[in-house]
């Protein structure tokens, strides 16, 4: 019955396996300038990691193969160094395979992470809020008005709190739910939540930022290709987490501009 188990063992790590050498979940599209690295790290994570597992498992299955039927006069043998010593083995290799994901990483998260954005990348503002996102653009001044956390309102759609009587930088701000971007233009997202945590994923764009509320937030990306994309909130954050999303529109520089003004004027 043990040699069966550690057969099965082996057979359920193989059949894991498989589907990941296949490349059977194709990964979405890219359309990124920063996508093929997060996908380089991604597959080498999924290889350092899988032969981990299939080393572990099949060490398992020979444990249990040679010393699961031992007789009752079989004198027990103790690992070498005794519980220390395979604590000490465990945290080598742990450690090990934590810092080699991290020499992975570093190229494709210090891309997008730990590198300022351009001066002349786009600002624009996110709001994370039980269930939905709001996105503001600077007017023809350039500048973002003060927020006034006492003066949102949905009611009257003062998403951000808003005071255009009093803040002139306010006065040509442009508040949107949806969100819309140039093509091949670097962005830089200002990123806060006005009440639990929630997080601002578009896995074409290949990001996943959480909104941690208290905190400012930044982002910065490029994105490649025409068309609509999804943004949806990753982390639960209360009963209508399931429907909280926005679209991400990306457009030609023109169409952008077309836009931008179209929406300006229902302001």
């Amino acid at each position: 019955m043990a040699k069966f188990f550690a057969i099965t063992i082996i057979v359920i790590a193989i059949l894991s396996a498989i589907p990941i050498l296949r490349h059977t979940w194709v990964a979405p599209e890219d359309i990124s300038t920063h996508g093929g690295l997060i996908d380089r790290q991604m597959s080498e994570t999924m290889a350092e990691a899988g032969i981990s597992f299939l080393a572990a498992q099949f060490i398992l299955a020979i444990f249990i193969w040679k010393f699961s039927n031992r007789g009752p006069d079989a004198k027990v043998k103790t690992f070498p160094g005794g519980a220390k010593g395979l604590v000490i083995a465990a945290f080598l290799v742990v450690g090990v395979e934590v810092m080699a994901l991290g020499i992975f990483g570093v190229k494709a998260w210090a891309n997008v992470y730990l590198t300022p954005p351009s001066a002349n990348a786009m600002p624009i503002q996110v709001q994370a809020g039980q269930f939905a996102f709001y996105f503001r653009y600077p007017g023809p001044d350039g500048r973002f008005g003060p927020l006034h956390p006492e003066l949102i309102n949905e009611g009257s759609q003062n998403f951000f709190g808003l005071d255009p009587d009093h803040d002139p930088d306010s006065k040509d701000d442009i508040v949107t739910a949806e969100m819309a971007i140039p093509v091949n233009k670097e962005i830089h997202l200002l990123m806060h939540a006005k009440d639990v945590g929630h997080s601002f994923f578009v896995r074409e764009l290949r990001v996943q930022q959480d909104f941690v509320p208290g905190l400012d937030v930044s982002l910065h990306f490029t994105a490649t290709k025409v068309g609509r994309y999804e943004i949806v909130c990753t982390q639960l954050c209360g009963l209508g987490h399931y429907n909280m999303k926005a679209y991400l529109d990306v457009m030609s520089q023109q169409d952008f501009d077309d836009w931008l003004k179209k929406e300006a004027a229902m302001q």
